[in-house]
């Protein structure tokens, strides 16, 4: 309890006007994010605190340095994705808008409370429950990823690499999941292919004025854009594969 005091403590000191965490998001030149210090992909150590051992055990090495040393973290809201769904996907689930690049702070606490806090997860019980898709995680470290599904009410954090899927209890740290994602989808943002803006940046956000107009003067889903071009023609089908059977805590 005292740990949670403290981390909405903090929450809330970083943003006196508004809930949880949402001063943290700034829409600043079309793109809504978190504030990120030119510095903040450097890494720092974190005193007293080690990434628990069980997790790495089971996702591996590569994907826990790319959480634990990740340059950036992009913030996607996902759903499950419908059976005649032919929109952006990650992970096999829905894309249905982005939600910010953390800033090294909340990113810093994401890493200790979920990863590095052994009373915030249980390795060695799981819960009867359904996992249900709120916000993924994409940290990224030069070109490699490691993707993180948060999860709620079913609180549990989901961590995909390598074509593996790594589902966790963090049923104890179920108010600091809350805090995260409820803010966080509060302010999302509509999706856009950053490919089909020409962006460098992954985050499908409409950046600069003209790329603005560019989206307002679409009347169809931005999924409909490929159809309309006739040089696209050769693009391969979107699959329809469902994911199923991930999504169970107690398998």
């Amino acid at each position: 309890m005292k740990l949670l005091v403290l981390l909405l403590g903090f929450i809330f000191t970083m943003m006196p006007n508004v809930n949880a965490a949402e001063e943290m998001l700034e829409t600043k030149g079309g793109i809504q994010s978190f504030q990120q210090d030119k510095n903040a992909w450097r890494r720092e150590e974190t005193e007293n605190k080690k990434f628990l051992t069980g997790i790495v055990d089971s996702i591996g090495a590569a994907a826990a340095i790319n959480i634990e040393q990740a340059e950036q973290v992009f913030c996607y809201e996902v759903e499950p994705r419908a059976v005649d769904y032919d929109g952006y996907t990650i992970n096999g689930m829905a894309l249905t808008g982005f939600c910010g690049v953390l800033n090294d702070e909340l990113k810093k606490l994401v890493l200790e409370e979920l990863f590095m806090s052994p009373q915030n997860v249980i390795l060695d019980k799981n819960e009867d429950c359904i996992i249900k898709p709120k916000i993924m995680l994409r940290f990224v470290r030069g070109v490699d990823n490691t993707d993180v599904l948060l999860s709620s009410p079913c609180y549990s954090y989901s961590v995909f690499y390598g074509g593996k899927i790594r589902p966790f209890n963090a049923k104890p740290a179920a108010e600091i999941i809350d805090a995260l994602v409820n803010p966080l989808i509060k302010k999302k943002v509509k999706f856009v292919s950053p490919a089909l803006l020409n962006q460098l940046l992954p985050v499908g956000v409409a950046q600069t004025a003209e790329q603005k107009e560019l989206v307002n003067k679409k009347n169809k889903p931005i999924r409909g854009w490929i159809k309309d071009n006739e040089n696209a023609a050769s693009a391969a089908p979107a699959s329809n594969s469902p994911v199923s059977g991930w999504n169970k805590l107690n398998k």
